[in-house]
């Protein structure tokens, strides 16, 4: 079994490090509050730093909020990078800057470590099954070492390219999600307005070519209200901002992509930025002074 450390125990990074717990691996944990309870078992240890992390774990993961997080464990004071030593693996599954997430990676290698991207998209719902999506950038053969730990905590594991792929992958699946959010939100929203049963109109584009992934969950979220965070919005507008700033950078226009960002800043603005993106549909409630239910 290896010797893993797990930094970052949240919504997703605690039932993620379960399940390298679960498999028999000895784990050394540190996250910002205290260290759950429930996954002190075992060959689990808590840890006081991300120093200490790194100097007992050959294979150090991170699941953090935003690139400054993800900056301050990496660099800062008691940080991973004081306690690696040569050949150690750092694998970081937060979702943040594709190009800090390069600088990232250079200066890891330079302490003749590796470093894998790995960013996820599934939610804690994904996080809990163990079935997460995971989008990995970097070498062929660390990649190809750590694998066997992804299959723990997800189940489409796709090395994407390089340092930097597997972050620019997140950003575009936060795109394609976000748009298709705010579809399913305009479409029940016009339907309840319309004097239509939203529940019965999402039943019937279940079965059309409407079909979806999101208005099959999120949908049903948005008729049931049932906004309790498995991804919440404050994290959808940190990973749309990301999306923005890179299209500048690269001289694109992402005009959809800016309006859902727009729809998050309402929700926002209102004190809805915990709940879960699929209370997206609140900021379109609110402008037509109209509920969905």
């Amino acid at each position: 079994m290896s010797k893993l450390g797990f930094i970052g125990l949240g919504i997703m990074g605690a039932p993620m490090a379960a399940h390298l717990i679960a498999a028999g691996h000895e784990v050394f944990l540190n996250t910002r509050s205290n260290v759950p309870a429930d996954l002190l078992t075992g060959q689990a240890t808590a840890c006081d730093s991300a120093r200490e992390v790194a100097e007992k774990a050959n294979i150090i993961f991170l699941m953090l909020p935003d690139t400054p997080d993800v900056a301050k464990v990496l660099f800062e004071g008691e940080g991973v990078a004081s306690g690696l030593s040569q050949g150690k693996t750092v694998v970081d599954m937060s979702s943040i800057s594709p190009m800090d997430t390069k600088e990232f990676a250079e200066k890891i290698n330079a302490l003749g470590c590796d470093y894998l991207d790995a960013p996820v998209s599934g939610g804690e719902v994904g996080a809990k099954a163990g079935s997460l999506t995971i989008m990995v950038g970097g070498p062929d053969a660390t990649f190809e070492l750590v694998k066997p730990l992804f299959e723990l905590m997800g189940k489409n594991i796709t090395l994407v390219g390089g340092n930097g792929d597997g972050q620019t992958c997140k950003v575009a699946n936060q795109i394609i999600v976000a748009l298709n959010i705010a579809a399913v939100g305009e479409a029940l929203l016009f339907a309840s307005k319309a004097g239509a049963d939203p529940a019965k109109v999402r039943q019937a584009l279940m079965g059309g070519f409407a079909a979806s992934r999101i208005l099959e969950v999120h949908g049903e979220r948005m008729i049931k209200r049932t906004f309790n965070p498995g991804f919440r919005i404050g994290l959808h507008q940190k990973d749309l901002g990301l999306a923005l700033a890179g299209a500048k950078t690269l001289g694109v226009a992402l005009p959809q992509t800016a309006g859902a960002a727009q729809l998050m800043q309402v929700c926002a603005a209102n004190g809805l930025q915990d709940l879960d993106h699929s209370a997206l549909v609140r900021s379109l409630e609110i402008m037509a002074n109209h509920t969905v239910a």
